[in-house]
């Protein structure tokens, strides 16, 4: 049950932010270029993003690893299956991840010692 919960999640996530871009909210450029950004934020210890950053930096490891190519190599259509729903959750984890930080910098200006 928390697994689909997660994943209801994740693609609501991931339609929300399609359509963000559509009705004046972050567009996929300014998603893309918060992430080192975001990643900065992190190791710095500003932002506390960094287990979820650590969860989608697996999940990419694991659709882009060939090791991951067995499944497809023996059960052709679960290997597939199981790929599309980590891209998807992927795709929504950033893109979630991303207009949550976004609206931590609006939220959190910086002051820049010299």
């Amino acid at each position: 049950m928390a697994k689909t919960l997660k994943r209801a999640a994740a693609f609501t996530a991931l339609a929300r932010a399609l359509t963000a871009g559509a009705r004046g909210g972050p567009s996929v450029g300014q998603r893309l270029g918060a992430l080192p950004r975001m990643f900065g934020a992190v190791r710095r210890g500003e932002y506390d993003g960094g287990m979820r950053l650590a969860l989608m930096a697996a999940a990419t490891v694991y659709v882009v690893s060939p090791i991951d190519a067995v499944p497809e190599a023996f059960v052709f259509l679960f290997g597939l299956i199981d790929d599309a729903v980590a891209v998807t959750w992927l795709a929504g984890a950033v893109l979630a991840e991303t207009d949550r930080f976004l609206e931590w910098e609006r939220t959190n200006p910086r002051v820049v010692v010299k």
